[in-house]
């Protein structure tokens, strides 16, 4: 009997995010997890015991590491405007430039765990709230940051849905391009 192949934790993780994407959490099977990472069913158990639900929140783990480094720039950088320049490039290498659907999204379709409801709920909570402490800092009001944060949000993730029903992708580089002027406050007034 052959041995299965050797993968690391990274690329394992990236091939099951690649299948959590696609399907989303209800629409996954261990068949195609097994198939998409190479591994033998046995192989995944062996390092997730507690099945798909402990992939997908590996995944969602990653996920949330991820977006730490994407938000970064928005978060840290003095310049406020350049950071949101720098988180909006990052978001768009993230998503394939809008080619790749969003697993907060696809995760939380029918189906999925209240765990890993919550844990998307999670990620998308500090995303909003960065954005929004990020236009707070620019000059924004409060009630003002948090509506722009969520306006952006809603474009942005509205521009991936579309990506995936209709292909396309125009809209989600339109939300990235828009995303700072959104948040910046309006210098007119």
């Amino acid at each position: 009997m052959a041995r299965p192949p050797l993968i690391g934790e990274a690329d394992l993780i990236d091939l099951l995010m690649a299948v959590f994407r696609e399907k989303g959490f209800d629409g996954t099977s261990i068949g195609d997890l097994s198939t998409a990472s190479g591994l033998r069913r046995a192989s995944l158990y062996h390092r997730f015991p507690n099945g798909k639900e402990e992939m997908a929140e590996a995944v969602l783990n990653e996920v949330g590491q991820r977006f730490l480094w994407i938000l970064q720039p928005m978060r840290e950088d003095e310049d406020v405007a350049r950071g949101m320049g720098e988180t909006a490039t990052r978001l768009a290498d993230f998503y394939g430039a809008g080619a790749l659907s969003c697993v907060l999204d696809t995760m939380t379709l029918a189906g999925a765990p209240e765990k890993i409801r919550e844990q998307a709920r999670s990620l998308a909570r500090t995303w909003i709230d960065v954005m929004a402490e990020a236009s707070q800092r620019a000059g924004r009001k409060p009630d003002d940051a948090v509506h722009a944060a969520k306006d952006a949000f809603l474009r942005i993730e509205g521009a991936l849905v579309l990506g995936r029903v209709m292909g396309d992708h125009e809209a989600f580089a339109e939300s990235i391009a828009l995303m700072p002027s959104l948040l910046l406050p309006d210098l007119e007034n």
